[in-house]
């Protein structure tokens, strides 16, 4: 069973920059794909991006691609997404995610495992 426990969240003015990380245990052959989803009050859950294991396959949301970049540190087990120039609408409840299979899903009902999230707080 994968755990994963994400850390970084938290207040951050407009046009600031956060650094969530998402920490990953469990058995060393899974998962394969490792991804961050968010969630905003009254709205569906959205991809934001995703990498594969060894972190050299990136996937990101076309809203996301200006302002995410993503990184996989395997030494740490570590997933770590940098946020700039956050915008009040970049307010939700960011999630971890990863999955066994191979490829860099943008559905939630793709992946296996998620963590509990963790609040970005965005203030104007």
């Amino acid at each position: 069973q994968v755990q994963l426990v994400e850390s970084g969240g938290g207040l951050v003015h407009a046009g600031g920059s956060l650094r969530p990380s998402c920490a990953a245990s469990g058995p060393s052959s899974s998962p394969q794909v490792i991804a961050w989803f968010r969630q905003a009050p009254g709205k569906e859950r959205e991809f934001v991006a995703a990498v594969n294991s060894i972190g050299d396959r990136t996937k990101q949301a076309d809203s996301a691609k200006a302002r995410f970049t993503i990184s996989i540190d395997n030494a740490k087990n570590a997933l770590n997404r940098q946020t700039n120039s956050l915008n009040p609408d970049g307010e939700a409840i960011y999630y971890c995610t990863a999955r066994a299979g191979y490829a860099l899903e943008i559905w939630p009902s793709q992946y296996d495992y998620w963590g509990q999230g963790t609040q970005v707080t965005v203030s104007s």
